[in-house]
């Protein structure tokens, strides 16, 4: 389909959304298909939705994620499924509170995919410019200014720039200005929203060297294949590739002598020579930062990653560095497998621009200039699925501001999506934010099999999730509440259940046993069961997969999940506690500077809010509620 053209001067648009990648493109997607015309502005139109790092989508907490964007009416989810080469399922071993979808991607698939599913999308217009402003009346933004000298209005603006803000690209002494290899950086914006008010800081990160697959021996490597059963993303019937068409990734290690020539380099490094002052991730951090982190190992390990089903193209997981690029391809080819490898281009780290997120709103609006939203990397997160679950929100957000309309505001208990940005917007972050199933205190609600249950419903009465969507959420609801009546009605005899109880080492029955009860024990799971006993397997035939793993989860973590709503009950009484816009803690002489100071800076609209905000003591909270009458 061709891209729909449109006249300048004449169009005006109810939300311009500047950047497509992952979190302009969810944000484009969501504000049109809740009924806004948009604008998605990007500086190539060869690289919407690229995948600039590791061709990968999801992984531990980001497949929850994911799914989370899926259930809601995202694209995400729909286009990991098909330009996958690969599916894992991990964390399997554990509880399914930790239990984390994987997809290795085709990289160019997946950009494709995306613009295809954009280019399909009803009310997305797309403009190739660089944004370098924007326009403001009356604090409140009412739309840009591009590269090429045009003014087009908007009701509202999402700025989702990732990493081209005043991008600059560092390998060993080279520097230069980019927001990605080969394409230059976005200048204007910052100085701009500086001059407004914002804060404004720097961070780093970094990407690996890419390498030629067919200069591998991978016999000296681990081969790590895809699942047997594939499940994906995406809740919808999305047709995805068969477990034996799958790509295999593989494993190696550094060395001694591999560190020993990295060191080498140490003294022409831009991180450790102090002309990168950007904070980098924690929990990506280069090689070399391992080497100088972790001195006591003497091995590393890294994932060698096809970048896509028909290219010869690896990416080298574990192995971001800045390093001089000689100093890089001398210590590659110490690795067990890389002994003659050949390099396309060579690792480098990006500093760029972000803006600390507590200058937010949880709707993502700033707080400084209204109908203005931030998405993504400018909010200092790192990663695909932290900046496309951004989007969304931001996306339908502007679209709900434009039409004067109710935010749409996740919970913590509701979503990780709601746990991100409860982190973001009271707690800030100087370095790459990046979520972790840890950061949620509810993750036994917020599983990535659930994801529909939890939040499909509130996102079609908004209007974003489709009819289908809803429909086949109500027919598993309907199915796995059937299904676990006929569980919980089914006797099992001892004479039934020896034979396989014994196979599976677990004592055995003396009297009848619901096969509910049954279910509980450990090492037995539902569809063993009905191999080893008959009168299960009848019991539950015709019901899928989906449906069985919803009714295992809920019958044997049943406890578990009444704890954790009991729990989400008891904290809700403080998110119910709202406090007036206009509240003066200035008055409240009992409170600590700290917790005055950040009062007045972030503005909590509850209680709950305050009592998680960085710096702030239960006491400062119980004396907030005294004053407010509680």
């Amino acid at each position: 389909m061709a891209l729909r053209t449109f006249a300048l001067m004449f169009q005006e648009y109810d939300i311009i959304v500047v950047g497509a990648g992952h979190a302009g493109c969810e944000a484009a997607a969501a504000a049109a298909n809740l009924g806004s015309k948009v604008l998605l502005i990007t500086m190539n139109m060869q690289t919407i939705a690229q995948m600039s790092c590791n061709p990968a989508m999801g992984g531990i907490a980001k497949g929850q994620i994911v799914r989370e964007i899926d259930a809601m009416g995202g694209y995400s989810g729909i286009v990991s499924d098909k330009s996958m080469i690969q599916f894992r399922m991990l964390n399997r071993s554990k509880g399914p509170a930790m239990w984390s979808p994987r997809v290795q991607s085709d990289r160019m698939k997946f950009s494709a995919t995306w613009r295809q599913m954009l280019e399909e999308t009803k009310n997305v217009d797309f403009y190739q410019d660089m944004v370098n402003g924007i326009i403001v009346k009356d604090g409140r933004v009412t739309g840009v200014k591009t590269g090429l000298g045009h003014e087009i209005k908007a009701k509202a603006v999402v700025l989702t720039n990732g990493t081209f803000l005043n991008g600059v690209i560092h390998i060993g002494e080279k520097n230069f200005g980019g927001g990605r290899m080969a394409e230059k950086s976005s200048v204007g914006i910052t100085e701009q929203l500086v001059s407004l008010g914002f804060e404004t800081d720097r961070l780093k990160t970094g990407t690996p060297p890419r390498i030629d697959g067919r200069s591998l021996d991978y016999s000296k490597m681990e081969e790590q294949k895809g699942d047997d059963e594939i499940t994906g993303f995406s809740f919808l019937d999305v047709e995805r590739i068969k477990p034996n068409e799958q790509k295999s990734c593989w494993i190696t290690y550094t060395n001694e002598k591999t560190h020993d020539i990295l060191k080498t380099g140490f003294d022409k490094s831009p991180m450790f020579q102090g002309r990168i002052q950007g904070t980098g991730p924690r929990y990506c951090p280069s090689i070399e930062d391992k080497i100088g982190r972790f001195a006591e190992r003497d091995r590393h390990q890294l994932f060698v990653e096809p970048e896509g089903k028909d290219t010869i193209e690896i990416y080298v997981n574990g192995f971001s560095t800045s390093l001089p690029e000689d100093v890089q391809y001398q210590a590659l080819k110490l690795i067990p497998g890389f002994e003659n490898c050949k390099m396309f281009r060579p690792g480098y780290a990006i500093e760029y621009d972000y803006f600390p997120p507590t200058q937010l709103k949880f709707s993502l609006e700033t707080k400084q200039i209204e109908n203005l939203f931030f998405a993504g990397q400018i909010n200092g997160t790192t990663g695909y699925e932290e900046a496309a679950c951004q989007g969304l929100i931001a996306g339908i957000n502007a679209h709900q501001k434009a039409r004067d309309l109710e935010p749409l505001i996740l919970k913590r208990s509701e979503a990780y999506i709601g746990v991100l940005i409860d982190d973001l917007i009271n707690k800030g972050t100087d370095e790459p934010y990046r979520m972790f199933t840890s950061r949620a205190e509810f993750r036994t609600l917020l599983r990535q099999d659930n994801a529909d249950l939890r939040l499909t419903e509130k996102s079609f009465r908004l209007g974003l999730a489709s009819q289908q969507r809803m429909e086949k959420v109500k027919e598993k609801k309907q199915q796995v509440e059937k299904l676990k009546n006929i569980l919980s009605s089914l006797s099992i005899t001892p004479e039934e259940a020896s034979g396989y109880l014994e196979s599976v080492q677990s004592s055995p029955l003396y009297i009848k046993q619901k096969a509910s009860q049954l279910l509980l024990r450990p090492m037995i799971s539902l569809k063993d069961m009905a191999n080893g006993i008959s009168r299960v397997k009848d019991a539950i035939s015709g019901f899928d997969s989906e449906q069985l793993e919803q009714a295992e989860i809920q019958i044997k973590y049943e406890t578990y999940i009444e704890k954790e709503k009991e729990l989400v009950l008891k904290m809700s009484q403080l998110e119910d506690l709202v406090i007036p816009d206009n509240f003066n803690y200035e008055k409240l002489v009992s409170l600590s500077n700290e917790a005055r100071q950040k009062f007045n800076k972030i503005k909590p609209r509850t209680l709950g809010q305050a009592s998680r905000i960085s710096g702030v003591n239960p006491s400062d909270v119980q004396i907030l509620m005294v004053f407010m009458g509680r």
